[in-house]
């Protein structure tokens, strides 16, 4: 038996030499939100499906109607007409956070539908440049079998939605929900169709909120958008390292300050260690934004590179706003408030330290030392331990103190040895102690 082919079918549009394809049809527009533009290259792509996935309350919804509200535009500033489709609220309900977060705008189009069908009717009605739907798992279509959110549903709505998209040129922006373990719901075909992919996270208990592009057609993936979420909306934060730094005017033990590389972007973040006699057999290790196994090998690292121990002790190692550091990057900074707190000595407020620390004690490079040390100059920090590379430190801002180490206890000696502190003149990097 021979098996049936698929016959040609007459070209509607002759395929075209690359260098005659109009490029200009798919230049980025910028919604109007900072933020959202960096993660993205620099705005939205027309035609492009983007895919913003984040868990329940984390504030999609509210991004999204205030991205909206500024790609239409004001009263006094038109823009372009935007279609907010939402399955998961009613129009009233979507109006008054409108009105909260100051997001209306006169062309603006909102409408609460389920139906897949329905849905596209209105996009053939209103023709927008933008399309949102709230969520993709709360559209179905009566053609297919299966609920709202199964994977044959999931599957249609986005295919059509997609195809909307290319032949309008409308860009189309869905909404996503998450697992249990933070992937993105439905079936990993709904990743690969669209263009770009966002994740939007934040702790429940901070008002920081992150997204990150994870897969961009259009652009890179290494860039991050922050946002502060309040009661009166959502607004973006070029410059949150306020959220992660407690500046008091007074040094505190066991307090170090580390710049972090979220994607091409980087931040300051404050680590905080606590240590206390330990009443139990079994002392406590608690963290908090950190990673738990990670600050015990670097006590472990401590105790035996570093004469430093606290097997009897109950540490607690947390950073300031509900920052997460996952790098390593983060780990001379968090042994150094570690033997800041053992030995009650402050270190000067005006220092950051980042590198990792492996478990001979050694102080490994990490990626981009001269772009954390710039970043650190400029929030007006004058001092910076960093590790020992092959090219160095780089260009190093004029009046900044930069240490490389070798080893854990390289710093130590500079920040905690009153012989070495005389010997390098490093003051004031290290303080009196605080007891």
């Amino acid at each position: 038996m021979v098996a049936k082919t698929t016959a040609a079918a007459s070209v509607a549009v002759p395929a075209v030499p690359i260098a005659e394809v109009d490029a200009s049809q798919s230049d980025y527009a910028p919604t109007g939100v900072d933020e959202f533009d960096r993660v993205l290259g620099g705005g939205v792509v027309p035609g492009a499906v983007i895919l913003l996935a984040g868990e329940p309350g984390v504030g999609k919804s509210t991004l999204l109607l205030d991205v909206a509200a500024r790609f239409a535009g004001t009263d006094d500033r038109p823009g372009r007409k935007v279609l907010y489709i939402t399955g998961e609220e009613s129009a009233a309900q979507v109006r008054l956070r409108a009105e909260r977060i100051d997001a209306v705008a006169p062309t603006l189009y909102l409408t609460a539908e389920t139906d897949l069908g329905t849905a596209l009717g209105h996009v053939e009605a209103v023709q927008p440049q933008l399309l949102v739907v709230d969520s993709v798992q709360t559209l179905s279509s009566s053609q297919v079998d299966g609920s709202a959110g199964g994977v044959t549903q999931v599957r249609e709505v986005t295919a059509s939605l997609i195809a909307a998209a290319k032949r309008l040129n409308m860009t189309t922006i869905l909404v996503g929900h998450v697992t249990k373990d933070g992937s993105i719901a439905g079936p990993r075909l709904l990743e690969h169709l669209v263009d770009v992919v966002c994740q939007f996270d934040g702790e429940k208990h901070s008002r920081l909120r992150m997204i990150r592009a994870i897969k961009n057609r259009y652009g890179p993936t290494d860039e991050v958008g922050c946002f502060d979420l309040s009661e009166k909306g959502i607004i973006g934060l070029t410059d949150p390292t306020g959220l992660f730094v407690s500046r008091t005017a007074t040094p505190v033990s066991g307090t170090c300050i580390t710049v972090s590389l979220e994607g091409r972007r980087p931040l300051l973040a404050e680590v905080q260690s606590l240590l206390a006699t330990s009443g139990s057999s079994q002392p406590r290790r608690t963290t908090s934004g950190l990673d738990s196994s990670r600050v015990s090998m670097l006590l472990a690292v401590l105790a035996q590179r570093a004469h430093t121990p606290t097997h009897e002790m109950d540490s607690y190692v947390a950073t300031v706003g509900g920052m997460r550091l996952t790098e390593p990057s983060a780990d001379l900074a968090i042994a150094l408030s570690l033997v800041s707190a053992k030995r009650g000595i402050a270190i000067h407020n005006r220092l950051v330290a980042f590198g990792e620390v492996g478990l001979a004690g050694e102080v490994r490079p990490v990626p981009g030392i001269n772009q954390r040390i710039q970043e650190a100059h400029r929030l007006g920090f004058t001092h910076a331990i960093v590790p020992s590379s092959k090219n160095g430190p780089g260009a190093i801002p004029p009046g900044m103190v930069v240490r490389e180490v070798e080893h854990i206890l390289h710093p130590l000696e500079l920040l905690f040895d009153p012989k070495k502190e005389q010997e390098e003149q490093v003051s004031p990097v290290r303080l009196v102690s605080t007891k």
